[in-house]
């Protein structure tokens, strides 16, 4: 569509215009959920020491590799070796160790014979052992030192989202503390007189105000820090005020006021400082970005709340990723063929809210997730949405079983 710029050249622009929060060092139980910013690397070898890998005896190889059930071997116990000990006896020929796993390995051991292997099981393990099966080879069932990591291997990659699993690997390395982005602090403001806090008696021509809720909790599922969450009415000086009390903000997401209309209150209040522009997409055509006097990057986001959501994953969660350093900035995509067919808007890229059917777990198929397709205003559709149908903007119409590209969002 002649005079509107491409998702892709908005999304240019913005990622251009990012810079990096700072790096801090954090303790791992502070860490989670943040994003790395330099490289974990081990500090230990893991296993930190040859051990077992099952309950039974550390033996010598060559006293039982002619064990079988109709000649057994039997062996004199000399050691029981638990989970933590520092013991490493000494095993001379036709001698075992109990041991459990997790347990340090003698040194004179090459093989662990599991009870299982064995005449008596746990019930007669102490004493003498009678061996029924030899084992395998050489070392089995014994984990060696370092055949997971080695000390000084990198463990986990700068720009990693840290869960409970990364967290995990680093302290089982040895490292007890990371190097993080600091969390962008976001300041989200939705705008216009309409607007009333939800639960509150309605007067003709309000609504209940939706965006602050949504935009909150897409903001702390990127890791950023929320500074507030707020509503003003279509009234420059109010809007004014809260940003100059909020200069600390990082970024900051407005909703409404972006448009073409008479009581656009952003563009009123900050037309000298950042662009407007028209995306070619839809929803969330009209579009606000620039960086405030205070540093802070602002997105002007349109008011409707699909159009809200939609800019969010096109635009401000690709920014504050990138804020983090995050290695990646995108959804994860797969491509689904369509149950049903829709309409697309004529030259511009389609989000269409939508569900996945998985009754078929060969055959995945994506749909709308309401009757009413991509309308901005069908916040209450959101509800059913666990994905967007994206279709380019050279297509004209999706067609019952075309493949479509499907961006993930639960």
């Amino acid at each position: 569509m002649s005079g509107l710029r491409t998702v892709d050249e908005h999304l240019a622009e913005v990622l251009g215009t990012v810079t990096r929060t700072d790096a801090i060092p954090l303790f791992l139980a502070a860490a989670a959920g943040l994003t790395l910013t330099e490289d974990v690397r081990a500090r230990v070898d893991v296993p930190v020491f040859d051990n077992s890998a099952m309950d039974g005896f550390a033996v010598r190889f060559a006293d039982v590799a002619d064990a079988a059930p109709e000649s057994p071997v039997e062996l004199r116990v000399v050691a029981d070796l638990p989970a933590g000990t520092g013991e490493n006896p000494a095993l001379a020929p036709g001698t075992a160790a109990r041991i459990m796993t997790g347990s340090p390995v003698p040194s004179d051991a090459d093989a662990i014979v599991p009870f299982e292997e064995t005449a008596g099981g746990l019930a007669d393990s102490l004493g003498t052992v009678r061996v029924v099966r030899a084992p395998k080879a050489r070392g089995v069932h014994i984990r060696r030192a370092g055949e997971d990591l080695r000390a000084g291997d990198v463990v986990i990659t700068a720009g990693t989202l840290l869960g409970p699993m990364q967290l995990s690997a680093a302290a089982a390395t040895g490292v007890d503390r990371v190097s993080v982005a600091r969390p962008p602090r976001v300041l989200v403001v939705s705008t216009g007189d309409e607007l009333v806090e939800p639960g509150s008696e309605l007067e003709y021509g309000q609504i209940p105000e939706s965006n602050s809720t949504l935009l909150a909790g897409l903001v702390r599922s990127t890791g950023a820090e929320l500074m507030r969450a707020t509503c003003v009415p279509d009234d420059p000086d109010k809007l004014r005020h809260l940003l100059a009390g909020h200069a600390r903000a990082d970024l900051v997401i407005t909703s409404g006021g972006v448009s073409a209309g008479a009581y656009e209150v952003v563009k009123q209040v900050l037309e000298s400082d950042i662009a407007f522009t028209k995306v070619a997409m839809q929803p969330g055509k009209p579009q606000g970005f620039g960086r405030l006097p205070s540093g802070a990057l602002l997105f002007g986001l349109p008011g409707n709340p699909v159009s809200v959501a939609v800019s969010f994953e096109a635009f401000v969660r690709p920014a504050l990723l990138a804020m983090q350093g995050r290695t990646q900035l995108q959804r994860d995509r797969i491509r689904l063929p369509a149950s049903v067919g829709w309409r697309t808007p004529p030259g511009r890229r389609q989000y269409l809210p939508a569900a996945i059917d998985r009754s078929d777990p060969a055959r995945w198929t994506v749909r709308p997730a309401t009757a009413g397709g991509s309308g901005s205003h069908l916040a209450a559709g959101l509800a059913a949405a666990e994905a967007y149908a994206v279709v380019d903007a050279e297509i004209d119409a999706v067609v019952e079983g075309d493949l479509v590209d499907v961006m993930l969002i639960s």
